[in-house]
């Protein structure tokens, strides 16, 4: 299992938008952009709430970017 590290300025910056309650829009390897705010992150996922607040679960390796909406 891969170690978690708060240290990184990537895991920083997600755990910003959660706390700023930020919107976000996420880019996938397949293409898909999905808007919402991140609700929690762990070191293989983060989970968005969509706009009509559907928690989705996206594995680390599926993302291309993450921006501010």
């Amino acid at each position: 299992m891969t170690e978690f590290d708060t240290g990184l300025p990537n895991v920083r910056q997600v755990q910003k938008y959660i706390k700023d309650k930020q919107k976000i829009a996420i880019k996938l390897v397949t293409e898909e952009i999905l808007v919402g705010n991140v609700i929690w992150q762990d070191s293989q996922c983060l989970c968005l709430a969509d706009e009509s607040q559907q928690s989705i679960m996206i594995w680390r390796q599926a993302l291309v970017y993450i921006k501010p909406a």
